[in-house]
C-alpha cells in the first residue's frame, strides 16, 4: 500500500479536493461529506441533479450516529453482519449534518466500504470519524467505473488524484436498504442478495421487496434511466441473437455469457456464467464494446433467478436511454 499516496489523498480531500477512491462496489467520486462546497463540486463534475442524494462512507470504526440520528435493530443487525460490505443503509439523519449529500431529505445514506484503500483513507481523515461522500466517478447516467483509468478517461481534470486499488472485487454497486421505517425494504438490489439480508432480520426475501406506490426517500441508481453506454442497448433473447447475428456482426456488439455462434468475433464478449462473476465483469465489458462506435450493442437476457437480480437492474436501467 502507497501511504505517500494516501497522505495526499486525505490532505486533498480535507482541502476540498475531489479524489477518485477504489472500492469494493465500483470507484467513487469523494469529497468531504462535511464540506457542502466540496459536495456540491461532485454534483457539478458529474453533472448530477441536485435532489440525487449520494452515499456518506464511513470507516469500519467510525460512529454511524455521528451522521444518523438513530439506528434501529434491524440496521444494528445488517451492520454487525455486513459491514464493511456492499450494503448501504438508509437512516433518520442527524439535524444539521450532509445536508447536500442528503439532498434536501431527512434521510442519510450510509455504507462502510470493504477496500484497503478507501479504509486507510477514511481511517486518516478527520481522525477516522469523518465521511466521505462517493457516488459512482462518472458522469451522471452513464457506466460505473471499476477500474481507475474508467476515473481518468472520464471525469480527466475534475478530479485531483485517482487511486489505483485495481479492478473492483464486486463491481456492481452497494444494495441499498431502507432501515428509516418499520419494515426494512430493497431500494437498489446490489452486491448483497436479498436472500441473504432476510437470513440475518429473520424474514422472507419478499418482504424486502419495496411497495412501488408506497413512498420512499430517493437513493443513487433508482432512476428509470441509468448506467448507459452512449452506444444503444438493447436485451435480446439467446435465440434472437443467434437467428440475427451472423448478418448484423458488422455494426453491432453482443454480450452474452457464451461464446459467439458462429466463432470468434471482435464484437462478441463472453462473461461467466455465474451472476457474481457476470456482475464483477460487466461494466468493464459495456465500456471496452461502447468504444468500438458501433451502432448498438445487444446484450443476452439473464435468467429469472434472485441471484441476477442487481445485474437485470442494472442492464434493463441501462437499454432505457435512447
Amino acid at each position: 500500500m502507497n501511504h505517500d499516496a494516501i497522505r495526499e489523498a486525505v490532505r486533498l480531500l480535507e482541502a476540498g479536493r475531489l479524489v477518485g477512491l477504489p472500492t469494493e462496489t465500483v470507484y467513487g467520486l469523494a469529497a468531504d461529506a462535511a464540506n457542502d462546497s466540496a459536495v456540491r463540486a461532485i454534483y457539478a463534475a458529474k453533472g448530477r441533479p441536485a435532489d440525487h442524494p449520494v452515499i456518506v462512507h464511513l470507516h469500519r470504526d467510525a460512529d454511524p450516529l455521528r451522521w444518523a440520528r438513530e439506528l434501529p435493530e434491524a440496521a444494528r443487525r445488517l451492520i454487525e453482519a455486513f459491514w464493511p460490505g456492499p450494503l448501504t443503509l438508509v437512516l433518520p439523519r442527524r439535524d444539521g449534518v450532509a445536508r447536500v449529500c442528503a439532498a434536501g431529505q431527512d434521510t442519510i445514506a450510509l455504507r462502510c466500504p470493504d477496500h484497503p484503500l478507501a479504509q486507510a483513507v477514511l481511517g486518516a481523515l478527520h481522525g477516522g470519524q469523518g465521511g466521505l461522500a462517493a457516488p459512482s466517478a462518472n458522469r451522471f447516467g452513464r457506466i460505473s467505473p471499476t477500474r481507475a483509468e474508467h476515473v481518468r478517461a472520464e471525469l480527466g481534470d475534475a478530479v485531483a488524484m485517482v487511486l489505483d486499488g485495481g479492478p473492483c472485487s464486486v463491481g456492481i454497486e452497494s444494495t441499498i436498504v431502507d432501515c428509516s421505517s418499520e419494515h426494512p425494504r430493497i431500494l437498489r438490489p446490489g452486491g448483497l442478495s436479498a436472500g441473504r439480508l432476510a437470513e440475518v432480520l429473520g424474514v422472507e426475501p419478499h418482504s424486502l421487496r419495496a411497495d412501488a406506490a408506497a413512498p420512499a426517500p430517493r437513493v443513487p441508481g433508482a432512476l428509470a434511466s441509468h448506467y448507459a453506454p452512449r452506444t444503444p442497448l438493447r436485451l435480446r433473447e439467446a435465440a434472437d441473437i443467434d437467428t440475427e447475428w451472423p448478418r448484423s456482426c458488422a455494426h453491432t456488439a453482443v454480450l452474452a455469457r457464451r461464446a459467439a455462434v458462429a466463432g470468434a468475433h471482435a464484437h462478441w464478449l463472453a462473461l461467466p456464467a455465474d451472476p457474481q462473476g457476470y456482475a464483477q465483469a460487466l461494466y468493464a465489458a459495456l465500456r471496452a464494446l461502447d468504444a468500438l462506435g458501433l451502432r448498438q450493442i445487444w446484450v443476452e437476457q439473464l435468467p429469472g433467478q434472485a441471484d441476477w437480480d442487481a445485474a437485470r437492474d442494472r442492464l434493463r436501467r441501462a437499454a432505457s436511454l435512447p
